[in-house]
This record gives C-alpha cells, structure tokens and sequence, in this order.
C-alpha cells in the first residue's frame, strides 16, 4: 500500500515477498528506522512537522526518504485532516470559535465568518498537509511507545484494517495526541439511576436531537456556555458549575495570555495534572454572552449534591450569591449534558512510566524531565492552538540539541 496515498507505509523493494506481507499483517515485521515519529496532526502536530521539515528533515513517503539522512512521519487516527475541529457541532460557526490560530508559514482567511468551524478548520488543515507536504498517514492509531535501547518503538495499526501494523523505531517522539479522544465524566451521586439521556459535549450534534424536554447543561467552559446558548432556542436549560462563572470584561492581552500559560507551565513543571488554560483566564465576555446573561440563560447555579432519576437536585437550594443564583431543589431534566472537558490523551505512553507521584508528568517546557527523547506538545501550557505553534518549534530544538550531546 502506497505511503504517498495516505495509509501504512508498506515497502514495495524486491524483498518484499508474501512471508514479509503476512509477517506486516500480523504485526511482526522489522522496525521502520525513522529520525522523530509525530502523534497527532491537530495544530500541535502539523506545527510540529512544519519545524522539523524546516529543520531538514525528509517526511516518510517523498521520493527517496529512504536514503536521506533524517526522517519524520505523522501518525494521525482520524478519517480526514482536521483535528478535533472536524468532530465539532455543525452550528459552531468560525465567528464563535475560540482558539483557532493560523498555522506557522501559511495565513487563516476566513472569508465567511459564518461557515462552520467543523468544515473551515479542516479545509484549512488538509491545504496546509498539501502545501508543506507533510505526507500524514491516517488512518493510522498509535497502540503503544516502548523504549528500545538508545531508541523508542512506536507501534501503531491501521484504524480501518486491523491486521494491518506497523512498527517504528525512532530516535525521537513528538507527542500531539491531544484529549479529544478522552472525554472526562465525573462522578455525581445517583449519576446511574438517571433515566434520561446523558451526553457529554464530545458527542453534541444538533440542538434538535435535545428539544424533546429540559437540558441541564453541567460545566463552567466554554463549550458549556455555547451550548447551553444553542439550546435555548428550542428548549429550556439549567446551567450548573463548579464554580462561579469567571467572566473576563476586559481585553485578553499578551500580558494575560503569558499569565495563563505561566499558572499552568507551574503546575507541568511540578507533575501535576494541568489546567485548562480556560480555568485560568475565565469566559470572554463578548456580546452574546451579555446578552444571554440579560436574558437570563447564561445564569449559572452551583453543581447539584445529586442525580435522581428525573432530574438533579440540591440541599440548599436557595439563592447562594457570590456570582451563582438560586432556585428549586429538584430540577427535572430529559437530558444531562456533560460539558466537562477531556484529558491528555497518553494512554499509549503508558509503557515508557513517565507519570510522577501528583499524578501528572514532570515538564521542563515541552520536554519530559524523565525522558527528554520525549516532547509533548499540545498539553498544558501549549494547549491553545497559539502555545500550540510555539510548542512545534520548541519540540524540534529541544531533539535537534540532544542529537548534538
């Protein structure tokens, strides 16, 4: 199978009998010798790329890659180009994304404001793919990373031909798998004796699918304040956080940016868990915000004490201030929306132990303190899709400086 056509690499040299194809298909073939394997292609990944290839490295599947001197590949397990944008709600327009940032060497033109991320986004990545020849293999799941040696073994299969895998050894691993593939649902007491629908935001389509009685909206991002919006107009929603809303009246400058991503790099650099850089800044309040506050849609209560079958309900229900309001103590509900974030997806890390005690991994920047042939990109202060940019260029000179030791 052709690299150049988007799947496995499958090496067509003379030796490559029917034993060898039968060993590929049974996961058992001999290492792809690469320079640096790259794990995602959302913003984090293709920037990535983009400063490797400007490093001087060769994509797998260019025209004699095998001889050149360094190599890269992308990995990627969605159908198409895209990211997570791909797999957003179809009535999240470009106007009412947040955090969509251009990618290095190749400007963002939005010519229709009202165009639905989920189909500009991708465009936009799928030109970029083609404009830098980045030749991503999808796709393409990554099962797991080991360390060989001096080197890493980054297995990885075929999403839609199972039998078909592939193993490369790497001197170093770009990691830009992001959270999509996570989804964080917290516990709630009485969360499974509920006998509505529960939904978490990761698989919200169309506000018609919830129409048919009260949604109860639970989480204090932005998606959250989005959809609980989107619902509004063909149903009616309860709002719940964790905490009060933290709405931002002033302008988000550089200065408040590198604050954020300052509160969150302390806690990678500490092992811990990192925060969104969401829960750092607070919620922008932009004119549909306002107005959805005047209306009173966008009125948050704090979280539940507890699910029951029909609904949510509180021990003290009334009015508790301090940016909350107040209301009855049950509250039926057809549907409870989860809009509760997601974790890093790392899962296929795993073998490489690169967890510390706080439950996170140590970060000197996007470098892993306990193995620097490891980059992390897209996780914790490079998050944003703008720290996503600057991660891709540090990543690469933080493997080009260890190849030179």
């Amino acid at each position: 199978m052709d690299v150049s056509g988007n799947a496995l690499l499958h090496d067509d040299r003379p030796q490559d009998t029917r034993r060898s194809r039968r060993a590929r298909r049974a996961g058992t073939t001999t290492p792809v010798e690469v320079t640096v394997v790259v794990v995602g292609a959302g913003q984090a990944g293709l920037s990535s790329a983009y400063h490797l290839r400007r490093a001087g490295l060769v994509a797998v599947g260019e025209r004699g890659w095998e001889r050149a001197a360094a190599t890269f590949v992308v990995l990627d397990d969605a159908p198409q180009a895209g990211g997570a944008w791909q797999h957003r709600w179809p009535d999240l327009t470009m106007a009412d994304a947040h955090g969509v940032h251009e990618l290095p060497g190749m400007p963002l033109v939005v010519g229709d404001p009202t165009e639905p991320a989920a189909f500009a986004v991708p465009y936009y990545f799928a030109q970029y793919e083609d404009a830098f020849e980045l030749r991503v293999q999808r796709p393409v799941r990554v099962e797991r990373v080991e360390p060989d040696g001096d080197r890493l073994l980054v297995r990885s299969r075929s999403v839609d031909r199972p039998d078909e895998s592939v193993t490369w050894r790497a001197r170093g691993l770009i990691n830009a798998s992001g959270t999509w593939q996570k989804p964080f649902w917290p516990a709630y007491p009485g969360r499974g004796t509920f006998r509505g629908r529960q939904l978490h935001a990761h698989d919200f389509r169309l506000p018609a699918d919830l129409a048919d009685g009260h949604v109860v909206v639970i989480g204090g991002g932005t998606s959250a304040v989005q959809l609980t919006l989107l619902l509004a107009r063909v149903t009616t929603t309860t709002w719940v956080t964790r905490r009060p809303p933290a709405w931002r009246d002033e302008t988000f400058t550089p200065e408040v940016g590198r604050d954020a991503v300052a509160q969150v790099d302390d806690r990678t650099r500490a092992g811990l868990p990192p925060q969104s850089i969401v829960s750092v800044t607070g919620l922008p309040l932009t004119p549909a915000y306002r107005t959805g506050i005047t209306a009173g849609i966008l009125r948050a209560r704090p979280v539940f004490d507890r699910i029951t079958p029909n609904g949510v309900e509180w021990d003290a229900p009334d009015s508790p201030g301090d940016g909350w309001v107040g209301g009855p103590a049950h509250v039926e509900a057809r549907t409870l929306l989860w809009c509760t974030g997601f974790r890093a997806s790392l899962d296929h890390l795993a073998p490489l132990g690169l967890r510390a005690r706080g439950g996170g991994i140590v970060m000197d920047g996007t470098q892993v303190v306990a193995d620097p042939r490891v980059q992390l990109v897209g996780y914790g202060p490079s998050a944003s899709t703008v720290g996503a940019n600057r991660a891709g260029r540090e990543a690469t000179r933080n493997l080009r400086r260890l190849w030179e030791v």
